[in-house]
């Protein structure tokens, strides 16, 4: 029989460049310590694990095997998901339907990735069709860049508006002792910033970041004995968008629309803006920032610009998008989208420190990667009808 899912426990590593202090099995231990004591549960509670990363980055396969002393999966189910850029958020979308299933009670995710010991631009090339796709996108930013032209094209929209959500991304993460990049920066400092690929600028994109997450889902039966406002799981969907990127429809993420329409009809959410008190959005350039509430029908198309520059997704705005300081702060790409699921979780849960938004009912955090595909998870502080 199908179980409601709550997140009841959430463990990040403080996120750097580079960790040289510890090995793979280390970085993914601490994640898993710090979700255990959030959760005040033991190894032994846990019934099975699901982990992933971006294995090609590094050059080490098989982590759900090599992994077992810092995971914790001696002796236990794990479970390896690898889906690109969202390997975090699908993560968090398999261990909700492994534990709705009903066949475990408590299920440990874990993301992670030491990007200091990988070639990200190397290995995403070679995601791209050879004949098609390669000669043209080199790595993940070119791809960015013309979703960012094909926007500016059709809605007017400028690098200096975007620059405005950098801004806002990194004095969040001032607040939030895990990031990597925790230092704020100005309208004038984005835009001299070096050209990456026109319209982006370097201070637009997210760093590359050793780090780990982790977190702790339960079945109806055991949450609320676990803790004691548990995170509870509404809805999820995930969607991809296209095979050639020819096929793209660049200046929008359709996928992101269609994952957004798909959570709101599940749910009976009619006014996203009004509804959802905080969003974590997988935002790796200031861009998506702009297009993507839009496509998540937060605004309509056009009108994110003006939206973000009164203000409405700042800290004590209508609407606060990335309290954490979001991916421009931090990018340990495997564990990317889990972090953004874990800081709902927090939002909702009451946990988020200096960077709580107050009264938080309804969160929404997404993943992004692939093919310009999308994740999504609702996450809500009472239980699903």
């Amino acid at each position: 029989m199908a179980k409601r899912v709550a997140i009841v426990g959430t463990g990040q590593t403080f996120h750097k460049s580079h960790r040289p202090d510890v090995n793979g099995q280390e970085l993914i231990n601490e994640a898993v310590q710090r979700a255990l004591a959030d959760a005040n549960l033991k190894m032994k509670d846990i019934n099975a694990i699901l982990i992933g990363n971006m294995d090609h980055f590094e050059g080490i396969n098989y982590v759900d095997c090599w992994s077992v002393d810092g995971s914790g999966g001696v002796m236990k189910p794990v479970i390896k998901i690898t889906t690109g850029g969202t390997t975090g958020a699908s993560l968090a979308i398999g261990g909700y339907h492994m534990v709705a299933s009903g066949m475990f009670e408590k299920v440990l995710i874990i993301g992670w990735e030491k990007n200091s010991e990988s070639d990200t631009t190397g290995a995403i090339t070679t995601a791209f069709d050879p004949i098609w796709d390669r000669q043209v996108f080199a790595g993940a930013i070119s791809g960015l860049a013309a979703e960012a032209q094909g926007y500016m094209a059709r809605f007017g929209a400028c690098d200096r508006d975007a620059a405005r959500v950098s801004v806002r991304d990194r004095k969040h993460a001032t607040n939030n002792p895990h990031a990597q990049l925790r230092k704020e920066v100005t309208l004038e400092e984005v835009l001299a910033s070096p050209m990456l690929a026109d319209p982006i600028h370097l201070l637009d994109v997210c760093p590359r970041t050793d780090g780990a997450c982790a977190v702790i889902m339960a079945n109806e039966d055991v949450a609320g004995k676990i803790c004691s406002v548990p995170d509870w799981i509404w809805a999820t969907a995930a969607r991809h968008s296209y095979t050639y990127l020819g096929d793209g429809d660049w200046g929008r993420l359709t996928s992101m629309e269609k994952c957004a329409r798909e959570i709101w009809k599940k749910t009976g959410i009619k006014e996203p803006r009004k509804e959802i008190d905080v969003i974590e959005m997988y935002q790796p350039y200031s861009f998506a920032g702009l297009i993507w509430i839009e496509d998540m029908g937060i605004v309509g198309h056009g009108e994110a610009p003006q939206y973000i520059w009164d203000g409405n997704t700042d800290m004590g705005g209508e609407l606060p998008v990335n309290p954490s300081g979001g991916v421009i702060a931090c990018n340990p790409i495997g564990a990317t989208g889990l972090i953004r699921c874990a800081e709902a979780a927090m939002q909702v849960m009451g946990k988020a420190d200096a960077r709580q938004v107050p009264d938080v009912n309804f969160a929404v955090s997404t993943g992004f990667g692939g093919c310009m595909w999308t994740d999504m998870l609702l996450h809500g502080k009472r239980k699903p009808n």
